[in-house]
């Protein structure tokens, strides 16, 4: 099926309008041309399923095959984002226009954000997945599960201490907080056990949301069941009075923790608006996780398709970083190209030298406003090509943007970057609107000879590994490690991750690990104040900056613009 789309100078209704108005295909019909039959489904409803367990099995253990990996990035965003949920959706269907065979994989949207200053996450206009305002609520239930299972572990171990302590948990070292799926400041920090004997030990506690929880990690980078149970196992949930870990499995509930996630660990397929197959599986965060869907979501897409077109969250310091490092490795996964996508607005955003900018301010055209902002699309194409992609640059269009604007990106990417470059409309046009940017992506593929290979050596140390990201990715001259990181780096030997990957936790608003500071920054340090064991996932999540694990709600909230109508209609989603 082929959504028709409006003519360029016909207004555009709005993302909840078109997914309302859109013919669904029957979820048995979307995934057909992927050579599925309806016994490969568990359904959810007319329009979801998930694969069911044999059959997510056998794909992702399928031999690997020569499938391209795509990888959607982008620059340095502004916090009103630039497209790439967009952009990933549009590129799968503007494949499929052209003949192949293509799947999108993109990450399961949290609650938290949605109602809080994001809204929905299924792409948008005529370029995302269905049905929109499912996949922006309760979908499968999956963040659900995640946040039970993550809070079977807390109130288990809660309990261990009240009926005991075999383990010798130390209750100031309890290191495992609660989930929910939320942006609720006021859990941040608190405490549990008050009220007396009866209630448990007292101690200082907090929630983080689910998307940064470690076991939306751990189901994320599992690639089977056995997998899943093995990583649930060694999540560290405190220190003992010899400061040795605590793991879940010490606990006892590893077997009761994936009893929770069995369900959640099936990859979601659904329909593009177009009918284009779409797994939406997994949702961490890249500023405060890793930020990319699940690995079996994209092994299968591979197994299925000629092409997986697959997000990484926000920028490629972040998201592009992460998924190079540590996703790619841990699937065995070889990327075949990368995509970055721009915009007007965003390059305007970097040339200011103003603190806060002022979205009034990047309005009507000006060509030099956005060739002031080359400097941070420059460095994020030279971050990219570290790596040994191919890379590309989506020109993310917006309605008010100019043929000046426009031209004068797509000019500086062929000419002084020697990148090939690409307008993309699949806003306004869906898959025809990408197709530019699909034959621009193929032909840089065909072009290119350099192997893929991650920034660092597996084995090296976490502190190399920092710092190398940090000099290599973010342009830091080098990095500070506070009392508190250099004692947690003496820790990470004792749970077995002094050379595990690193996951950086930073702010996705610039470069740096200082969000007022746009464009790309020099002659900064990176500061890391925490290295937390996320043994787990199998990586170290280094804090930096201010980044939160449980983000607060704006002063407006999007949940303030939601209502439901008589009907059974949502409105004010996205």
């Amino acid at each position: 099926m082929s959504t028709p789309s409006p003519p360029a100078e016909q207004s555009i209704p709005s993302d909840a309008e078109i997914a309302r108005n859109a013919e669904k295909m029957p979820i048995e019909d979307v995934v057909a041309p992927l050579g599925l039959e309806p016994t490969d489904l568990e359904k959810h409803g007319d329009h979801v399923a998930k694969l069911a367990p044999e059959t997510t099995h056998e794909l992702t253990n399928r031999e690997s095959t020569d499938a391209r990996y795509v990888l959607v990035t982008g620059m340095t965003p502004t916090p009103r984002g630039e497209g790439k949920t967009v952009t990933n959706v549009g590129l799968a269907q503007a494949f499929d226009r052209l003949g192949k065979s293509a799947v999108a994989a993109v990450r399961e949207p949290s609650l938290g954000p949605v109602f809080g200053i994001k809204g929905g996450a299924a792409g948008g206009g005529y370029s995302q997945v269905l049905p929109m305002e499912d996949i922006n609520l309760h979908f499968t239930g999956d963040l659900h599960a995640i946040t039970s299972a993550h809070n079977l572990i807390s109130a288990t171990l809660d309990n261990h201490v009240h009926q005991g302590n075999d383990e010798g948990i130390d209750v100031t070292e309890v290191v495992w907080p609660r989930a929910i799926d939320a942006n609720d400041r006021a859990l941040r920090e608190l405490v549990v056990g008050l009220g007396g004997s009866t209630n448990g030990k007292p101690r200082e506690g907090g929630f983080v949301l689910t998307a940064a929880s470690e076991l939306m990690a751990v189901l994320c980078l599992a690639d089977s069941v056995a997998d899943l149970k093995e990583r649930i196992s060694r999540i560290v949930v405190a220190y003992d009075v010899d400061d040795e870990p605590v793991t879940v499995d010490d606990l006892g509930v590893t077997g009761a923790v994936a009893v929770l996630l069995k369900d959640a660990f099936q990859p979601n397929v659904v329909g593009t608006i177009e009918g284009t197959p779409a797994f939406v599986h997994g949702g961490p965060f890249a500023n405060i996780a890793h930020g990319t869907n699940s690995i079996v979501a994209d092994k299968v897409g591979g197994a299925l398709a000629d092409y997986v077109v697959t997000e990484a969250g926000f920028g490629a310091d972040l998201g592009a970083e992460k998924f190079f490092d540590i996703v790619a490795p841990a699937a065995d996964i070889q990327p075949s190209a990368a995509t970055i996508v721009v915009s007007v607005r965003a390059l305007k955003y970097h040339g200011k030298d103003m603190w806060p900018v002022e979205f009034d301010a990047l309005e009507g055209k000006d060509v030099e406003a956005v060739r002031a902002g080359f400097a941070n699309l420059d460095r994020h194409v030279s971050v990219l090509q570290k790596y040994g992609v191919p890379v590309v640059v989506a020109v993310n269009r917006f309605p008010d943007d100019t043929d000046a604007e426009v031209d004068a990106i797509l000019e500086h990417c062929r000419n002084d970057l020697d990148v090939r470059a690409a307008e993309s409309t699949v806003y306004r046009d869906g898959g025809e609107g990408g197709i530019d940017l699909a034959e621009a992506i193929d032909a840089a593929i065909d072009a290119h000879d350099d192997e893929f290979s991650p920034l660092y050596e597996q084995d090296a140390p976490v502190e190399e590994k920092i710092r190398t990201v940090a000099t290599e990715v973010y342009g830091a001259d080098g990095v500070t490690f506070t009392a508190d990181a250099r004692a947690d780096l003496e820790r990470l030997e004792r749970v077995d991750l002094e050379t595990a990957p690193v996951c950086l936790s930073k702010t996705p608003y610039s470069f740096s690990d200082d969000s007022s500071k746009n464009g790309a920054p020099e002659g900064w340090e990176l500061t890391v104040r925490e290295l937390r064991p996320s043994a787990g996932a199998g990586f170290v999540v280094a804090l930096t900056g201010d980044v939160l694990t449980m983000p607060g709600l704006p002063s407006e909230p999007a949940a303030l613009e939601m209502d439901l109508e008589d009907d059974g209609t949502v409105t004010g989603l996205f």
